[in-house]
């Protein structure tokens, strides 16, 4: 799939794009999402990609190898896997291997920060450098002073050189917080018992998708996809329709709660600026919105 159909499919809003979903309020949440569309420009932008295309990928393994590429120039698919958590495994040790096949790790890593720089100043053009200035360098200096135990791409991606240019700083900070959350968010669904399907399932049904209209898009088979709504059933926390019971949005909330008590350190740390960065991330992130550089569906933004 070119550039051009998939921001037709995924990024350009239409008469059926769907209302936000009722999403949690916690400071943590507030700031991963006024952050998403930030952080994701590094593959959903038209710079990004014609950037990554260059060395010869495709969208998604030029996402997978440029997001696993902080990990090291060849660690394991296996790595990998546990890794990013939620996609299908074997769907991953076939794609990871043939991004890598494709480009070095450093030729990887420059196409992608080059790139979401790029789209950064294409899609923020009305936004201030001050602003972008302010939570690029107020979340660098936060994340700075978190331990990284038990969080891989936190730590691999906070270990690469930051970016020398604002735009570059400020979505380097973004997903720098999108690794943090990701890490903690997989701790704290693999403690609940639940599988990369069951989370995936219990979480687009919580967001208000159908059952697979989300996880289908991580690889998941369908058949893959039953299985695990059927067990999910079997705890008691989908009904027949394939609804939440209480049992079940009350341990789709315990999870958010403890992802965003994973991120209590970072909160903590941003301190009396949390407002105004989440205010000024929301400011860019419209612009983001507005350039079509960010999935239209405010569901996806909300899933990751």
């Amino acid at each position: 799939m070119d550039y051009d159909a998939i921001a037709a499919h995924f990024l350009v809003p239409n008469a059926d794009t769907p209302p936000s979903p009722a999403l949690p309020s916690s400071d943590a949440r507030r700031l991963r999402d006024a952050l998403e569309p930030i952080a994701t420009i590094g593959w959903w932008s038209r710079e990004a990609s014609t950037a990554v295309n260059a060395l010869g990928h495709d969208f998604f393994d030029g996402y997978v190898w440029g997001r696993a590429a902080s990990l090291g120039a060849d660690v394991a698919p296996s790595v990998v896997v546990a890794a990013f958590g939620v996609f299908e495994p074997a769907m991953l040790a076939v794609v990871y291997p043939q991004g890598r096949s494709l480009s070095s790790r450093d030729a990887v890593l420059a196409a992608r920060a080059d790139g979401a720089a790029a789209g950064l100043v294409a899609a923020t053009e009305g936004v201030s450098q001050s602003a972008l200035a302010r939570v690029g360098d107020e979340l660098l200096d936060a994340l700075q002073s978190l331990d990284g135990s038990g969080r891989p791409l936190f730590s691999a991606l906070r270990a690469l050189p930051t970016p020398a240019s604002v735009h570059g700083r400020t979505w380097r900070a973004a997903e720098l917080v999108r690794e943090h959350r990701g890490d903690g968010h997989i701790a704290a669904f693999v403690a609940a018992g639940l599988s990369a399907v069951e989370i995936n399932v219990l979480t687009e049904i919580w967001l208000e998708f159908g059952v697979g209209e989300y996880s289908s898009t991580r690889a998941f088979a369908p058949e893959r996809i039953t299985a695990a709504a059927d067990r999910l059933g079997a705890l008691g926390l989908l009904d027949d329709a394939r609804r939440l019971t209480d049992a079940g949005r009350a341990l789709r909330e315990e999870i958010e709660g403890a992802t965003d008590a994973s991120q209590s350190a970072l909160v903590a740390a941003l301190g009396a600026d949390l407002g105004e960065t989440i205010a000024r991330a929301e400011q860019i992130s419209a612009a983001v919105l507005s350039a079509h550089a960010a999935p239209a569906d405010p569901r996806k933004r909300a899933a990751g």
